[in-house]
């Protein structure tokens, strides 16, 4: 009888690593070795980001409101404070958006934030 390896899991499971290295330099795309350690680390390095994108986007988020705050009087820290005791229920992302596209209504919030620091 012959002997059974499972040849064609071994090489799906060979090809899904090497097809994931596609696009590497020299060894690390040909070799399934170094493929491996690879895709393991570019995956790695790929959570990562996505982490700091998030923390990027919430550092900009907060750069434009004390920017957006700093004419109505207040600063950044004061505004979320105001914010929050004045009850709204608005995150920082919104409250961006809202300083860049709609000024009147960010203004209304900023004295509405003013109101319940007093």
């Amino acid at each position: 009888m012959s002997r059974a390896t499972n040849g064609p899991a071994t090489r799906q499971r060979r090809n899904r690593v090497l097809k994931r290295a596609k696009g590497f330099r020299q060894g690390r795309r040909n070799l399934f070795k170094q493929a491996i350690v690879t895709a393991l680390r570019g995956d790695s390095f790929a959570f990562a980001g996505r982490q700091q994108k998030k923390r990027q986007y919430r550092s900009l988020w907060i750069t434009r409101l004390s920017a957006a705050v700093a004419p109505h009087g207040l600063r950044y820290s004061a505004f979320i404070h105001g914010v929050q005791k004045a009850g709204i229920k608005l995150n920082r992302k919104e409250l961006s958006e809202l300083a860049i596209h709609d000024p009147q209504t960010f203004a209304s919030i900023c004295e509405q934030a003013k109101g319940a620091l007093v």
